[in-house]
């Protein structure tokens, strides 16, 4: 019979122990975010980027990939202009089309592409609206794609260009993080 009480006891405190432990743990505010970025920046306005070239598809097609990589990248969601608490902002530079790898053709004063290269230059920055204070900025930021001439278009050249620009944006944006 003392057994059984004590059994009983022992089972009692252990079950009021977890209990404690459940309520302790539940208490506890920890998150992680991806990317380290500012805590107090929980939201990001992408702009489209001004656009000084005469490739007009470029702003939509860097605004899209913007849009779609840099909040899911840096941990935060999107927000309009007038309700985030950072915003980035650029301006389309300069597009390039180059022929980085060529030969000789079989005519005479005759070459063959065989690959060509993409490439864009933007000026960006990464503002903390709340602080008003340039987080980041690149003013040279510069990427490139390439495409083989035969089997492949330009698209597939800038398109790559694009990705690796953004991830280059978001590896600035992380930078000081």
């Amino acid at each position: 019979m003392i057994i059984i009480r004590s059994i009983e006891a022992l089972l009692i405190r252990m079950a009021m122990m977890s209990i404690i432990a459940i309520l302790m743990l539940s208490g506890c505010n920890y998150s992680f975010r991806s990317g380290s970025f500012p805590d107090h920046i929980r939201t990001v306005a992408i702009l489209p980027f001004e656009n000084d070239t005469n490739r007009f598809e470029l702003t939509q097609e860097v605004h899209d990939e913007l849009l779609r990589e840099l909040p899911r990248a840096l941990g935060i969601t999107n927000a309009g202009e007038d309700v985030a608490d950072a915003i980035v902002q650029g301006r389309i530079v300069r597009y390039d089309l180059t022929t980085p790898l060529f030969r000789p053709g079989q005519e005479r004063d005759q070459v063959d592409v065989l690959q060509r290269q993409v490439s864009i230059r933007v000026e960006v920055e990464l503002i903390d609206i709340n602080q008003n204070v340039i987080l980041w900025d690149d003013l040279a930021l510069t990427s490139e794609g390439q495409y083989l001439e035969e089997s492949e278009s330009e698209e597939v050249g800038r398109a790559e260009a694009i990705q690796l620009l953004v991830q280059r944006i978001v590896d600035g944006a992380q930078s000081n993080w």
